[in-house]
């Protein structure tokens, strides 16, 4: 019965047990093993996580250098896994080096000096306030801008709003936990970074580059882009340019001299006086050549038959010598 084509094994015969769903205490060891994993490895180069250490958005744990080497331009990089698969572990989240915060550590100086192998020796890392060993058993936070990692026992008990290394001011919402298991917690880091790039900022609360400056309204609740002339973008003018636009426009339809304010409502100062400039040249050129057609010395220098007013066939330029009929007889 080994399946040579005389016989046919049955499902029964080959699953003798039925799958069973993990249990809490294997489901919470593979947790753990995947946080240990995290913790002490960075997912883009696949080396321990040295110092020094940065952050994303979603408190993911990176080498500083995998991320510099992922920000430089090229199909790939040494030292870190393909673009693609970077990306792929990304997300998106890191477009610069504004977009992860570096870690401050707390070193364990009792353990590297009770380490007995220098060359086996890992560095640890503990709060500075509980004195407990960060890692996978210990739930850990670090502060936004500065970076100074604690426990979350630290944090909430002691319910500040400055970091207890550095004298640096925080709010709840740059409470990081670092690589939360919880799907509550991603979520709160996911909208807390939508919400920080509407604002025009990154993870580490500096400005995006390249976006445009900005004014804001007279009340202060919206941004708006600045335009050329100074006036904000989209804005609709007020009604005094407006009614100033109008009578621009009556008195430059009455007149053939336009005025600089009135130029078909451009809004460039500049380019609204250029355009008034050429107008007014070229209804000086029209005025003159008129002039010229009603000038009585230029008239004079043409010959006009009194009965009609129409000029007759000869003028001054065209005017010649006539040959007298008696030397023609000759």
């Amino acid at each position: 019965m080994g399946n040579d084509g005389g016989s046919i094994p049955t499902r029964r015969e080959l699953v003798k047990e039925a799958a069973r769903s993990p249990s809490t205490a294997q489901v919470k060891e593979a947790q753990r093993e995947l946080q240990e994993h995290f913790w002490t490895t960075c997912p883009l180069s696949h080396k321990p996580l040295t110092r020094p250490i940065v952050s994303d958005c979603v408190g993911n744990l990176y080498n500083k250098d995998a991320i510099l080497q992922f920000l430089l331009p090229g199909d790939e990089s040494e030292g870190i896994s393909s673009k693609a698969d970077c990306e792929a572990i990304l997300c998106g989240r890191v477009k610069g080096l504004r977009d992860v915060v570096e870690l401050k550590f707390e070193v364990d100086s009792e353990r590297r000096a009770s380490a007995t192998d220098k060359n086996e020796y890992r560095e640890g890392w503990i709060c500075p306030v509980t004195a407990k060993q960060l890692g996978p058993n210990v739930k850990s936070v670090y502060l936004v801008p500065c970076g100074h990692v604690f426990s979350e026992e630290a944090i909430r008990q002691l319910k500040g709003d400055k970091c207890l290394q550095c004298n640096e001011s925080y709010s709840e919402d740059n409470i990081i936990p670092i690589l939360p298991p919880k799907d509550a917690d991603k979520e709160r880091l996911m909208a807390r970074g939508q919400k920080l790039a509407e604002q025009g900022l990154t993870h580490s609360l500096k400005k995006v580059p390249g976006l445009k400056k900005r004014k804001k309204n007279a009340n202060g609740d919206s941004a708006t882009p600045i335009e050329s002339d100074g006036t904000p973008g989209g804005s609709k003018p007020p009604a005094a340019s407006q009614s100033q636009l109008h009578n621009g426009a009556s008195s430059r339809s009455n007149t053939s001299t336009p005025t600089p304010g009135a130029s078909n409502g451009i809004k460039n100062a500049s380019t609204a006086m250029l355009t008034a400039r050429v107008l007014e040249e070229e209804n000086e050129r029209k005025r003159r050549r008129k002039m010229m057609g009603t000038n009585d010395n230029l008239d004079s220098l043409f010959t006009k038959d009194s009965r009609d007013g129409k000029p007759k066939g000869s003028d001054f330029m065209t005017r010649g010598y006539t040959i007298p009929a008696a030397d023609v007889r000759r």
